[in-house]
């Protein structure tokens, strides 16, 4: 038994090893072509395929997801999130979206006693708030110089909301322009767009910051609806604007404007933005906004026949140009001309910007005549002042005592044309020693001196709203009094018109003086000194100078530009 005991001992030794062995040759079998198909799926499956995956998830839970594959990838892509608006301080006003084939759709916001142009980004640097954040370069968060509403996955809606100082219409409108996708590669318009996108991001910060320090001038007080946003969406200007002016055209028409009388700032803007190296760029593929460089009152002395009454020939030249650069060039046909603008001073220019759909209803407009019964709109338009100017320079224009010297309640001197004027002619010419309303001036007696020695200035519409007697009155030192209709005053999109102007209805015209007598000598004081503060951005320099009404203009151009997002897929305009 003791040597059968030893073989079963013996056995059983070397039986197991053997069946150990089986099984290891078997787990390896199963384990390495495992190994095989993992690395192959690791090699071949891209890197960015959970980015699929995400916009297949649900819109509740997609947008937090994208933000993160967002974060991880650094990839260029706009994630959209549902975002509510909140609007304050506005009066009723319709509600408009407008995308670039001109569709809209309308709605109706809340009251408020408060008139204001709101700016979002076009927007109004000002009272409304939009709850969107922003991240690297996805628009989702509040944005309290640009007012911006994310509502899908597809779309970038960023509003401006405009009331215009006693305007008949109002407009809150939106400009809704389809979003793609985001392409690992970026190309230079989307290096351009993730600026602007920085900018949005700064801009919303500056609301809750310090104050900026500034060696030529620190915005702030009551004439402004938000300094801190202001100043800084400005300085950003300066940091990054770039804008291409077209080079195609010959003078007189293009490149060249009048640079006196009351469209002098047709001319002016022309110039000095043709010699500007600020702004300018020589390379389209870096610019922001594209200048259409024509001259409407130029346009009206050397095409339109005054005899015939034909408009055509004016709808022609610029239908011809924009033909031009749009066949030279993409940018036209990429953004259906939202990134571009002109600017006229002749009453005409909104009649010339009619003459393509897309140049009125998508490109930015800065016009003088800001009438909204005239199609201006608030929400990409700008308002530039009207500036009658003898000389170059500003000499003799500026001056006044202050407040407390001025003896004359009002005063308004002027021809008789259009509808408000002979109202007020009739009510007020030559009937009360406080108000000096003057269809002629009387012999020896000196304009200016007028409105310096006036404590406010009277400055009702003539045929179009526009009126250079508003500056007048800002270098004068003189509190303007708005008369007029459905007009959006310079740089509302900026300034709190309310805090340094008086405004009256046409149907308050005999009330005039009751008006005014109302108004505190403390609030009155309040309202000049603001005057003083705000004609800054009003003054007319060459060269200009930071803050002036040249580079006003060109933030207002600015801010709408960052009110829209640029692809390079957006489709062609039918010219």
């Amino acid at each position: 038994m003791g040597r059968d005991g030893n073989k079963s001992c013996f056995a059983c030794c070397f039986s197991t090893p053997t069946t150990s062995s089986s099984s290891a040759i078997k787990l390896l079998f199963f384990i390495v072509p495992l190994i095989l198909v993992s690395f192959i799926v690791f090699v071949l499956v891209p890197r960015n395929s959970t980015w699929a995956l995400i916009y297949s998830l649900p819109p509740s839970t997609s947008a937090v997801a994208a933000a993160a594959a967002n974060s991880s990838e650094k990839l260029g892509a706009a994630v959209h999130a549902e975002s509510s608006q909140q609007v304050l301080d506005l009066p009723s006003r319709v509600v408009k979206t407008v995308d670039v084939g001109g569709s809209s759709g309308e709605a109706t916001l809340s009251d408020s006693d408060e008139v204001a142009v709101n700016l979002s980004a076009s927007p109004p640097l000002s009272a409304v708030e939009a709850v969107t954040k922003f991240q690297e370069l996805n628009e989702t968060k509040e944005y309290s110089s640009l007012n911006t509403s994310i509502t899908d996955s597809d779309s970038l809606d960023i509003t401006i909301n405009g009331t215009p100082n006693n305007a008949t219409t109002s407009l809150n409108e939106t400009i809704a322009l389809p979003l793609k996708h985001s392409r690992q590669v970026r190309t230079k318009l989307d290096k351009v767009e993730a600026g602007l996108q920085r900018a949005r991001s700064a801009i919303r910060e500056a609301k809750n910051g310090s104050q900026l320090q500034d060696p030529d001038y620190v915005p702030i007080g009551p004439m402004y609806w938000d300094a801190k946003t202001f100043h800084r969406s400005y300085l950003e200007m300066e940091k990054q604007f770039k804008v291409f002016v077209y080079k195609e055209g010959e003078p007189p028409v293009f490149h060249d404007g009048p640079c006196k009388s009351i469209y002098s700032m047709e001319g002016n803007f022309i110039y000095k933005l043709d010699v500007d190296t600020k702004f300018q760029t020589k390379d389209p593929q870096k610019a922001h906004v594209f200048y259409l460089p024509f001259s409407v009152a130029k346009m009206v002395r050397f095409v339109y026949s005054r005899d015939s009454r034909d408009f055509s020939p004016i709808r022609r030249t610029v239908v011809d140009y924009i033909n031009l650069v749009a066949q030279k060039y993409p940018y036209w046909n990429r953004s259906h001309g939202a990134d571009h603008f002109m600017l006229a001073c002749h009453d005409w220019g909104p009649e010339a910007s009619f003459s393509l759909p897309h140049l009125e209803k998508n490109s930015i407009r800065a016009l003088c005549n800001a009438n909204t019964s005239e199609r201006f709109n608030p929400v990409k338009d700008v308002s530039i002042p009207e500036i009658n100017l003898i000389t170059d320079k500003l000499t003799g224009l500026m001056g006044g005592p202050s407040a407390s010297q001025r003896q004359i309640l009002a005063f308004f001197a002027g021809g008789v044309h259009g509808p408000i004027r002979p109202v007020l002619l009739e009510h007020w010419e030559d009937k009360d020693e406080d108000i000096k309303v003057h269809k002629y001036l009387p012999r020896g007696v000196n304009y200016y001196d007028m409105m310096r020695n006036s404590k406010y200035c009277i400055c009702p519409s003539g045929y179009e709203v526009a009126s250079p007697r508003i500056v007048e009155a800002l270098y004068n030192g003189c509190v303007p009094v708005l008369i007029s209709k459905s007009y959006v005053a310079p740089f509302s999109d900026v300034l709190r018109w309310k805090s340094f102007s008086v405004t009256v209805s046409v149907d308050d015209i005999p009330k005039l003086k009751e008006i005014l007598m109302n108004i505190s000598t403390r609030q009155y004081i309040r309202m000049q000194r603001r005057v003083l503060q705000v004609r800054r951005h009003f003054e007319f320099n060459s060269p200009p100078k930071r803050y002036d009404v040249f580079h006003m203009i060109l933030h207002s151009v600015w801010l709408r530009r960052l009110n829209v997002r640029i692809t390079d897929d957006h489709g062609v305009v039918a010219n």
